[in-house]
């Protein structure tokens, strides 16, 4: 688990690392509210700033987590494209879409596919046609 310093305000034009809007319990105990959590960056840190936006089951739309950035594990250093207030206005269009119907999701066989591909190779070694590095075998 990582812990994050908090900040008390961002602007519309803070570089913004990440947004998510999910389903949490309230500091009360008292049930579940949709907090928006923007994760910008302080002195070359990232902090993030938390707002509760209502009783969870008020959302009909499935939780929101928008990438704004990356960061190179090599280097540390963060690569941010997008700002707070463009990354708000993609979760206000997503929140009021209707949650995904995961059922209507194309359904995969991958362990069939990884075996079909894995066949194609074979089968292209043995005519010759199999390519390692760019070069033919």
């Amino acid at each position: 688990m990582r812990f994050y310093i908090g900040t008390n305000f961002v602007t519309d034009d803070d570089p913004c690392l990440l947004l998510e809007e999910l389903n949490l319990q309230s500091p009360d105990s008292k049930g579940f509210h949709r907090y928006q959590i923007l994760t910008v960056m302080r002195n070359d840190k990232p902090v993030q700033f938390k707002t509760d936006l209502g009783k969870a089951e008020g959302f009909t739309a499935d939780q929101i987590i928008i990438l704004g950035g990356v960061k190179d594990e090599v280097t540390g250093k963060f690569y941010i494209e997008e700002t707070v207030g463009r990354l708000k206005n993609y979760a206000n269009r997503y929140r009021n879409k209707s949650p995904i119907d995961k059922d209507e999701l194309p359904r995969r066989d991958i362990i069939k596919e990884f075996t079909e591909q894995a066949e194609m190779e074979i089968d292209k070694k043995k005519r010759g046609e199999h390519k390692h590095y760019g070069y033919c075998n």
